[in-house]
């Protein structure tokens, strides 16, 4: 299947369909964790109803938490308001055909309510409203989120059976770079880029990383939106090939004490004739990259969004700790690279665990906040930001949950309904953590406190 053949027009699809090629379609909806969900629809079904006029789903998949238990607390769903309907409207320009599915088709949707109007807590309906804020100037986005995962020889179900431990990487040692460490996590490796591949994504590289079975698949950087729905079919597949091999894989932020799974974000703006702004007008990049260590630290809670986020900043880790920028320098948060039309900023704070329309949205308006409000840019850091006197980046899930809840560029940027709802999203995570009994507090006291 070539990749052309992978991206169908609804009217290509239809062909595919009544021939028998294609069976079904997955009707895909991003939750607030970054999650693809939805319904799987018959091909016929898709073409004829559901293409036109969307499918209805329970409007709790914005209000509940990883375990899919519905919380109380939120503005737009809840028992209170007899946990209705929204409608998952199919954006026919993600039609995609998955080569790792036979037969099998996935459109993402966006929802919508009755009379039409989109939910804007919806996380594609987070970063739309930066990409009209950037159109509002004449300006479209193009990003890359750069994902690290790590496998483990054992299946889904054999890993929750043993309770996530003594787990066994499929690479046994740091294979950061390493081609033959590449070729021992065949075919997995291999298996994933193909698919991906022929489902008409653009794959540039993987390559092994530091922590024992991690490694990191790269796509081609592409405009914000399509690097977003990437990202979130890239988590998806990865999950369904390794459950083909009978292996596992986690994208959690941090495994164990070793390197953690990162995902580093670049971007950059074009204008309309598609020249890039920051070649063009080098002073609006210096305000762009002083937006983002002006806000960083109140808009940290989108790029570490859970609990075990935190747990990645650590000295010398490759995890940043300061708020600070450098050209080319990978101890700070925002690194600055390339040259003329390929100058981009790359910020390194988030992990694996990013939900990534959330986390370029919060970097487009950064980067507007330092442009409307025309910030300098402080010296670059050109030694160990780890070490040196900069602000840091919130250390736990609590600091920026108040980070955030005071943030009046947040609330301007994003509004208050968006605003509230991913802090109220945070505080259930936070609580039910801090209500949880550990395995290591067991360990630490059971006997000797």
């Amino acid at each position: 299947m070539t990749p052309a053949s992978a991206t169908p027009t609804l009217e290509e699809l239809r062909e595919r369909v009544e021939s028998g090629e294609i069976h079904t379609v997955l009707l895909g909806f991003v939750d607030m964790q970054g999650r693809l969900q939805g319904k799987r629809c018959s091909g016929r079904y898709f073409v004829h109803e559901v293409a036109d006029h969307g499918a209805g789903a329970c409007d709790y998949l914005l209000s509940v938490d990883v375990e899919m238990n519905p919380q109380a607390g939120y503005d737009i769903a809840g028992w209170d308001k007899g946990h209705g309907d929204f409608t998952l409207n199919p954006d026919l320009s993600t039609l995609r055909v998955l080569a790792w599915r036979e037969g099998t088709a996935v459109c993402f949707a966006d929802a919508a309510w009755s009379d039409g109007t989109p939910v804007v807590q919806s996380p594609r309906q987070v970063l739309q409203r930066q990409l009209d804020r950037l159109a509002e100037r004449g300006w479209t986005s193009n990003a890359a989120t750069e994902l690290e995962f790590i496998a483990h020889q054992e299946t889904y179900e054999q890993a929750w059976n043993a309770g996530y431990v003594n787990l066994t990487p499929i690479n046994r040692y740091n294979v950061d770079y390493s081609l033959f460490g590449l070729t021992q996590a065949d075919p997995l490796i291999t298996d994933i880029c193909r698919a991906l591949e022929d489902s008409g994504l653009f794959v540039e590289t993987a390559k092994g990383e530091a922590n024992y079975g991690q490694h990191e698949i790269n796509l081609k950087y592409d405009e914000a939106m399509a690097s977003a729905d990437a990202h979130v079919l890239f988590k998806h597949a990865v999950k369904e090939i390794a459950l083909r091999h009978d292996v596992s894989a986690t994208f959690m932020a941090k495994w164990d004490n070793r390197e953690g799974n990162s995902c580093h974000v670049h971007m950059s703006l074009q204008d309309q004739d598609g020249n890039a702004v920051f070649e063009q007008q080098p002073e609006l990049f210096d305000h762009f990259v002083a937006g983002q260590l002006a806000c960083l630290n109140e808009f940290t809670l989108f790029f570490a969004p859970n609990i075990n986020s935190y747990k990645r900043f650590a000295s010398r880790s490759f995890a940043p700790t300061a708020i600070a920028w450098g050209h080319d320098n990978r101890s700070c948060a925002l690194r600055v690279l390339g040259k003329g039309p390929a100058t981009r900023i790359e910020n390194r704070v988030g992990g694996g665990d990013v939900n990534p329309y959330l986390v370029l949205a919060a970097t487009i308006a950064a980067g507007l906040h330092g442009i409307d409000n025309q910030l300098a840019l402080p010296p670059a850091e050109e030694h160990d930001a780890y070490s040196a006197d900069h602000e840091r980046i919130p250390l736990t899930l609590a600091d920026a949950i108040t980070s955030l809840r005071g943030s009046t560029t947040a609330r301007e940027a994003f509004g208050d309904d968006v605003i509230e709802h991913y802090l109220h999203a945070a505080e259930i995570e936070l609580a039910e953590f801090n209500s949880a009994i550990t395995d290591w507090e067991r360990k630490r006291g059971y006997e000797r406190l």
